[in-house]
């Protein structure tokens, strides 16, 4: 048996040994959790005199726990660090983990013991958290399978596995598929529009892989600025192209590599999850999925959205007609096509409001940008940010603690850059999750915080700071919330501590709540600096930025409601055994709802991993559903303002720690919201804040 001195995913004595783990130490470790686990779970199965929260529940999860939390190191490396090895041990172990946990979300004793556990005497005195746990303990064995004959519980248990593999190899395609095109560019003439720094960071990369001129890749912030700012349309129209196209079958014409093709795993998933929903006796996965969110029905979420969809379509129509109208007047354009919108949009943004997104850019730089936003979080939750140490899987990787009061309540990694082998986007994941131990010491929660940004650039020998867009800077206030969502939480027990048990539709509140103090006069002035002249944002461009805030937002809201409405009909009316294909559905919902069709090559479903690969499953709409929860939610803070406090107010910010943050999980997500703001939820604030007043 190896042990923690000889294999580093074994020591659980502090923080992830990122410096020592290899990929030769997964498949050992994983093995000997897994039995551990299943001995607990032996014993925990065994009659009992009577079921309690100390002799059932505690044990188990001290088991389960040291297995989710060493898989979570090896699934985050496998996300952040891809490599053959890694990845080879990672697809070897994953159907280890998923059968472990499908036996357990199955097994009948247990289920029969927190049973047991809720109809004794005791139930009524357990604190409030604890009796959430059971209940969702009760909610999630039936999800599991546990009630299943025992032939479909092997059916079960097979679909699950079958699904777990499927959502890896949708991601590896992504992965593959985006890290294998480059598009080298020998003329600089022809990057006429970009701006230095994107220009420094493909000319960077091209030497990196031994050549001459500028590289360009599909990662966001390597292709994006060429369809915003690239003067060449052709240039923006074949990266569009091959973003628009990786892992389907019409990004073979690229890569010649169809065996990265998602077409196949995507119809699978949809006919796996549609299985297990009938096993479960649900109509459909939607149902299934929504069974531990806020929104009750499919037609529930399929309302909401379609009333949103007419509440913006005439403002999308309005700012596509002004879109179309520019670039045909202004920059000769006279069919505008998707490879051209961005282009044209930043075009007409500088026009009308007299500043560019790269003008906003030079006041963002990295640490600049980083300090604001730890400086907001001191002020607002009466908390400190420092740096700390930890080993760690990358020289880019920083890592920090929280204290409050002088106590150390929560550590994060902090991973901003974009490079090869890191999975696309930017997302927040819990290391370490807050829980009393049987010791009675409280186990502090730790986060990763993930992004995709442009590393800083070299330039004549001299490494330059890395700039923001506000865009980015918006996108790391929103992980940040997430993570202290994750942080901040004050609850004890594991299962409901943090993100932990909060309901799907909901866990975007704290998240798009923080992106509001990104569009603050006050917050803004803390954390901007000119890059060389180290002023911080003019307040007239400042108000310029505020005027195009809603630039495009009927466009932009639409355009979530369709990929929300896509992924909701995929999981709920849609036929996976029928002929009608997927991209069949896609185009009838943009031909419904969408005022501006993508071309007919575009197959963003292909790469859409939130929901084949994210967990997001008949879940995409849980944006939307939380804007507005979060927009409310900061209506509290404007209306202190308007009462005349500041936009920092002590009182308002501890009352959304107290109420939001701090409770995680351990009540439903409603009770959080009316106990914050003293009242249901309004669509109200979330109009407003976009322009689209009722």
């Amino acid at each position: 048996m190896t042990t923690e001195t000889t294999n580093p995913l074994l020591d659980f004595s502090g923080l992830p040994r990122f410096d020592l783990i290899r990929p030769e130490h997964v498949t050992p470790a994983i093995e000997q959790l897994i039995a551990e686990a299943r001995t607990a779970v032996s014993q925990a199965e065994a009659p009992a005199d009577s079921v309690t929260w100390d002799n059932f529940v505690v044990p188990l999860e001290e088991a389960t726990e040291r297995l989710g939390r060493a898989w979570g190191v090896v699934n985050h490396l496998n996300h952040v660090m891809d490599t053959p090895e890694l990845r080879a041990t990672y697809n070897e172990n994953q159907p280890k983990i998923t059968e472990f946990w499908t036996e357990l979300g199955q097994n009948e004793a247990l289920f029969d013991k927190y049973k047991q556990l809720r109809a004794s005497a005791d139930f009524a005195n357990l604190a409030p958290a604890r009796k959430r746990i059971v209940e969702n303990a009760l909610r999630d064995f039936r999800l599991g399978g546990a009630e299943l004959p025992e032939k479909q519980k092997e059916r079960f248990a097979e679909i699950q596995e079958e699904q777990a593999k499927l959502s890896t190899r949708f991601s590896e395609n992504v992965l593959d598929a985006t890290n294998d095109y480059k598009l080298l560019v020998a003329d600089e003439a022809d990057l006429s529009g970009l701006p230095d720094d994107v220009k420094a960071a493909a000319r960077a990369a091209a030497e990196r892989d031994g050549k001459t001129g500028w590289q360009f890749s599909l990662h966001f912030p390597s292709y994006f600025p060429i369809l915003q700012f690239a003067d060449k349309r052709e240039l923006r129209e074949q990266i569009y192209r091959a973003n628009a196209t990786k892992a389907s079958e019409m990004g073979a014409v690229f890569s010649e590599l169809e065996k990265w093709d998602n077409t196949g795993n995507i119809a699978q998933l949809l006919k796996l999850r549609d299985e297990e929903a009938k096993l479960l006796d649900f109509q459909s996965f939607a149902h299934v999925s929504l069974e531990p969110k806020m929104a009750e029905t499919p037609e529930h979420v399929i309302e909401f959205l379609e009333d949103l969809a007419r509440r913006a379509r005439p403002y999308a129509e309005k700012d596509l007609a002004e879109l179309r109208a520019f670039a045909k007047d202004e920059l000769g354009i006279a069919d505008m096509q998707a490879w051209d919108v961005a282009y044209a949009s930043e075009k007409l943004r500088e026009k009308r409001y007299a500043f560019s997104a790269q003008e906003v850019k030079e006041y963002f730089p990295e640490a600049k940008v980083v300090a604001g936003l730890f400086g907001l979080i001191s002020t607002l939750f009466d908390v400190t940010i420092s740096p700390d140490d930890a080993p760690v899987w990358h020289p880019d990787v920083r890592f920090f603690r929280i204290e409050k009061n002088g106590q150390l309540i929560g550590q994060f990694y902090l991973d901003l850059y974009a490079r090869p082998g890191k999975g696309q986007g930017a997302w927040m994941d819990d290391a370490r999750g807050r829980r009393l131990t049987t010791g009675g010491i409280v186990q502090t929660p730790i986060a990763y915080l993930t992004c995709n940004f442009t590393p800083p650039a070299e330039v004549d020998g001299k490494l330059q700071p890395s700039l923001f867009t506000h865009d980015e800077v918006t996108t790391l206030f929103h992980e940040f919330g997430h993570g202290l969502h994750h942080m901040l939480t004050e609850v004890d027990e594991l299962s409901v501590s943090g993100i932990s048990g909060v309901e799907w539709d909901a866990v975007e509140l704290p998240s798009q709540f923080m992106e509001n103090f990104c569009w603050e006069w006050d917050v803004l002035q803390g954390m901007t600096a000119h890059v060389k002249t180290g002023e911080p944002l003019p307040r007239a461009l400042y108000d310029k930025m505020l005027a195009a805030k809603n630039f495009q937002s009927g466009m932009q809201t639409l355009r979530q409601v369709e990929f929300s409405l896509i992924d909701m009909h995929l999981h709920y009316d849609f036929d996976p055994t029928s002929q009608k294909t997927v991209q069949e559905l896609v185009d009838e919902v943009r031909t419904k709802f969408a005022v501006l069709i993508p071309p007919s090559f575009n197959r963003f479903q292909h790469s859409f991993g939130h929901i084949f690969a994210g967990g997001y499953a008949a879940g995409y709409y849980s944006y939307k559903w939380a804007e507005v929860l979060s927009a409310d939610a900061y209506a509290a803070f404007e209306e202190a303002v308007e009462a005349g406090g500041g936009s920092l107010l002590d009182e308002t910010g501890k009352r959304f720690h107290r109420e939001i943050l701090a409770v995680g999980g351990s009540r439903p997500a409603l009770e959080s919201f009316k106990a914050f703001r003293g009242r249901e939820p309004k669509i109200d604030a979330l109009l407003r804040h976009s322009g689209m007043q009722a």
